[in-house]
């Protein structure tokens, strides 16, 4: 297994963007010319635009979750780190817990009428009431806190490689974990996590693709495309990458996010492309 990425990653050049460059022409290769899958790979979606809603310009969105009907966003960065309530119509933010300026927010889950809120290399999650955002508990896991997620049984969480750790919501201890691979080649960079209609998706750290996996093996069942969806290479910071997905399966509306940026998208999938020649 190759060791997480660091963060933050330094400017353009830098070897965090050699690794993420190589991240892309690892997915490019995988899915064959033009972004599309190869035949008998999995299928590619893009998606289009339903709704655009402000997103605070400032949050560096770390995890994204809908629940009860309001949205919930941690922020990451040592000395700006929070959880959040977010009005999604206005994108003023309702409500704020801020993190101890030793702590880097990561991952975002709801579970059990809780918010679960991972930290980057601190192994500490720290668990919220939903109402007030006060700190309830804090819970120790080990290894560095990427994307968290929930199924209602399960939590689920990435640390930046391949590898998807399955852990008890009361506990944090591991129960089980798989490896995403596509064609034999490990998927690297797993970042952002979500349940969206029983499926596992997670932003690919330094791309603009989101994977669908199995939760059960981690098994790929398809691509989310986001290209076009928002030039953040217009963002003056190199960490304005896509990052950040919710799910209302009450109203079945899909958010996305990113880093830094100034919109939210509710977004609806368009149908598979077809393959070249197919």
């Amino acid at each position: 297994m190759a060791p997480p990425s660091p963060r933050p990653r330094p400017r353009a050049g830098g070897p965090a963007t050699a690794r993420g460059s190589a991240a892309a022409l690892a997915l490019a290769a995988a899915l064959g010319a033009c972004g599309r899958a190869e035949p008998g790979l999995p299928p590619v979606q893009r998606v289009e635009v339903v709704r655009e809603f402000p997103h605070d310009p400032e949050a560096y969105c770390q995890g994204l979750v809908w629940s009860d009907g309001a949205l919930y966003e941690s922020t990451g960065r040592h000395g700006s780190s929070s959880v959040r309530r977010v009005d999604l119509e206005t994108g003023e933010v309702a409500a704020l817990t801020r993190l101890p300026t030793r702590l880097f927010g990561e991952g975002l889950a709801a579970h059990g009428g809780e918010l679960i809120q991972l930290t980057w290399r601190a192994r500490t999650a720290r668990v919220y009431d939903p109402a007030d955002l006060s700190l309830v508990r804090e819970l120790r896991y080990q290894g560095e806190g990427w994307g968290l997620a929930s199924d209602g049984t399960h939590l689920y969480q990435s640390d930046g490689t391949h590898v998807v750790r399955v852990r008890d919501p009361d506990t944090l201890e591991e129960l089980r974990r798989f490896e995403v691979r596509l064609d034999e080649r490990p998927v690297f960079h797993l970042n952002e996590l979500e349940l969206v209609d029983g499926e596992l998706w997670a932003n690919v750290w330094q791309t603009e693709r989101i994977v669908r996996l199995d939760p059960a093996d981690g098994r790929v069942l398809g691509w989310v495309d986001l290209a076009g969806l928002f030039d953040w290479r217009t963002i003056p910071d190199d960490d304005a990458v896509p990052n950040g997905i919710a799910w209302d399966a009450a109203d079945r509306r899909l958010f996305v996010t990113g880093k830094l940026w100034p919109v939210l998208f509710e977004v609806r999938l368009l149908d598979a492309e077809a393959a070249p020649g197919g």
